[in-house]
């Protein structure tokens, strides 16, 4: 823990838990994380379902949030978000010193601008990859890029191949931040004596099933049908198998109807959504994690699969490579080989010393990316900017 000055932050993201995704979850661990060290926090996101339907509301960690519209999807959402988050930052200015964007949007259109003439500190994380090239495309983009570049605003980003994106559209690496999310490594960790057994007793599981997880949004950009294909090429040599699908998202029958066709709909169980505090249950009960998609920004639930001392299959793609060595914490296939994902899992169903070692090495990794360790990087980061020095 270092002994950074106490900022003022308010943190502007689209959408904020309960709402669930990677940049949502690293939203609240950066804002608890803050908070933990003094730094005074304010999340101003929209609203809709599965948001409460208030206008200032505190979370379950015991962060502000203000709520700035009712809906959650569609144009008139996106134009009265952005309104809101002018509005906010202009009414509010005495409560903030920094302005942290996280996700681009109209929202960043109407907030940066509004915060630089208020002469406020801002800096922004771009959440995966491609979105830089993605903004590039549209002229609302275009001009968010064009304003991040002329005020050098510092930018963060989650992987090596981000960094070269930005690099290409025009930003010098002096305004460029490699910024990891964090794990909350005492919550995600490995499985003590006869805790996974329980879990599966309860839950319907035998406990000697190799099981196979994947936590997240069940939809198109992660990749579930390779998943699937690969799974399905295994089982002749591992009958005693499951693949465990913790999330919920508009990919579920699709996904249902091609378990059917595969023949396997017997060996994927659909868990469906959770309490976030059951997550780390599923894991710990779970042999092997498994993410097969095509892109990446840096992924929350590999990392928390990883702080929970499981190996895992991963697409090799450059994300994916800064977390999980081939051979090391996993294995990583590339993207569409579902001969290779077969293979992959195979490895790891039938030799429990290699899950063993590739769990702890996993472990290990994760615990660099822990939320102290983070937090570190912003107030770092915040000091740098609010002084104007190189990053």
């Amino acid at each position: 823990m270092t002994d950074s000055p106490k900022r003022r932050v308010f943190v502007v993201c689209d959408s904020y838990p309960p709402v669930l995704g990677g940049s949502e979850i690293e939203a609240q661990r950066v804002a608890a994380g803050l908070i933990a060290r003094g730094h005074q926090v304010r999340v101003l996101c929209s609203g809709g379902g599965p948001m409460p339907k208030v206008e200032d509301w505190v979370d379950p960690l015991g962060i502000p949030v203000s709520i700035l519209t009712g809906d959650s999807t569609g144009v008139q959402k996106d134009r009265a978000f952005a309104a809101g988050v002018a509005w906010n930052l202009l009414k509010r200015h005495h409560e903030y010193d920094i302005a942290y964007f996280l996700m681009q949007g109209l929202h960043l259109a109407a907030g940066l601008p509004t915060a630089r003439a208020l002469g406020k500190t801002t800096v922004m994380k771009i959440s995966g990859d491609g979105i830089i090239t993605t903004m590039k495309k549209s002229r609302l983009g275009r001009l968010e890029l064009d304003w991040l570049l002329k005020w050098r605003v510092p930018v963060m980003l989650l992987n090596e191949n981000m960094m070269r994106e930005a690099e290409s559209a025009g930003f010098p690496r002096k305004q460029l931040v490699w910024m990891p999310n964090p794990v909350e490594i005492d919550k995600f960790r490995p499985a003590a004596p006869a805790e996974a057994t329980r879990w599966r007793v309860d839950h319907g599981i035998p406990p000697d099933t190799f099981c196979v997880i994947y936590t997240g949004r069940l939809s198109h950009e992660k990749g579930l049908r390779e998943l699937f294909q690969g799974f399905a090429g295994m089982l002749p040599k591992v009958p005693d198998a499951l693949v465990l699908l913790v999330g919920d998202g508009p990919m579920r029958a699709e996904l249902e109807a091609f378990a059917a066709e595969l023949g396997i709909a017997d060996r994927i169980r659909f868990i469906g959504r959770v309490p976030l505090m059951e997550v780390p249950f599923w894991l710990r009960a779970s042999d092997v994690f498994a993410l097969t998609s095509p892109n990446e920004g840096f992924s929350c639930s590999l990392l928390e699969a990883m702080a929970s001392g499981l190996p895992s299959v991963v697409t090799d793609i450059p994300a994916n490579r800064q977390l999980v060595e081939d051979g090391v914490e996993g294995i990583t296939p590339p993207y569409n080989e579902f001969s290779q994902i077969s293979a992959a899992l195979e490895k790891l169903a039938t030799d429990r010393e290699c899950r063993r070692a590739m769990g702890a090495a996993a472990r290990r990794t994760a615990e660099k990316y822990s939320t102290d360790s983070v937090i570190d990087r912003y107030e770092a980061l915040f000091t740098s900017a609010v002084a104007g020095l190189p990053l």
